[in-house]
């Protein structure tokens, strides 16, 4: 194996001499330069991140899936939608990452990279527009109470998922095209643990101010258009709890949106400080570790936001456990 400047020399020749850059094999992703001993404790504790974000999210699933009433319930349904798109989201890049931990080769494909690039904004505006629609649950439950079973229908409960999924994929297309297009006469080194579009673009010889303001503004519409959908639902939530009679009745109602509220604010957080800025303003070694946050760390922060204080939850699960032990 060589050692990763060798290898990144090596890379950078190839990519000088190369006629067509659109037919380079491969990239090399730089991940977390470190000693092989760290490079191994990483290895432990991001697999134990990943194994505890897929177990918890398919126990969501397993619970919602075998408990008769909170698969009636609206909000269940969409969380049950939710883990699923978590599990995959999170599989985008950590697999991949983990191999990169105890291999001395951190190479991906040129096929390869454009492909994690579209399956990882996919899921990641997915999850933007899942968050909308999860809004919008708060909202009805909160404000229209009387109403709320009538209209969150099981149908709609599903209409919206799929509108989810529909507009999450179909918008990543608008942001893969562009990345396939992209040229590379320097050295093909991603500082980055996955193929982001924002470290590929740093590293294309091709880039054009036009390109700048395509991803700048591209990235501003989704984000802000999600989150708009969310501002929108709690403007109406906050206005409808502040003319509750009692302070006990305006908590009690409250506390049904801190859970969401929690996810929404550092995910947005976190994907505003990487993806709203111009690309002039990019530092990528900062940005490398922001991304950890919301790759990795949120989507094993929600199962445990969403069920830390759910009752409904709990009670499932000691059903399905005390169930399981009888069983066996």
């Amino acid at each position: 194996m060589q050692p990763p400047h060798l290898m990144i020399g090596a890379l950078h020749n190839e990519g000088m001499n190369a006629g067509n850059e659109s037919q380079m094999a491969e990239f090399m992703l730089l991940g977390f330069p470190s000693s092989r001993e760290l490079q191994l404790l990483l290895f432990v504790v991001l697999l134990g991140f990943y194994l505890l974000t897929v177990s918890a999210n398919l126990l969501i699933i397993a619970t919602v899936t075998f408990d008769l009433n909170l698969r009636k319930i609206p909000m269940y349904i969409i969380l049950c939608h939710f883990s699923f798109l978590e599990i995959w989201y999170i599989t985008s890049t950590v697999p991949k990452m983990l191999v990169d931990f105890i291999i001395d080769d951190k190479l991906i494909s040129y096929q390869g990279c454009i492909t994690q690039i579209y399956f990882f904004f996919a899921l990641g505006f997915t999850e933007l527009f899942f968050l909308a629609m999860m809004g919008y649950d708060r909202y009805l439950a909160i404000c229209h109470p009387l109403r709320y079973n009538s209209i969150m229908t099981r149908k709609l409960c599903n209409q919206l998922a799929i509108w989810s999924w529909v507009c999450g994929f179909s918008s990543s297309f608008l942001l893969t095209i562009p990345s396939s297009r992209f040229l590379f006469c320097g050295p093909r080194v991603i500082n980055h643990f996955f193929c982001d579009f924002v470290a590929l673009l740093s590293i294309s010889c091709n880039k054009t101010y036009a390109t700048d303001v395509f991803w700048y503004a591209f990235a501003w519409i989704i984000i802000l258009y999600s989150f708009l959908l969310n501002a929108l639902s709690y403007v109406h939530i906050i206005k409808t709890i502040s003319r509750l009679p009692s302070l006990l009745s305006r908590r009690k109602a409250f506390s049904t949106c801190v859970s969401h509220m929690t996810v929404v604010l550092i995910f947005y957080g976190t994907i505003t400080f990487i993806y709203i800025r111009p690309t002039t303003q990019y530092t990528l070694h900062m940005d490398k570790f922001v991304s950890v946050s919301y790759a990795i760390v949120i989507p094993l922060l929600n199962p445990i936001v969403y069920t830390l204080r759910n009752r409904e939850v709990h009670d499932a699960l000691r059903k399905i456990i005390t169930y399981g032990c009888i069983r066996i």
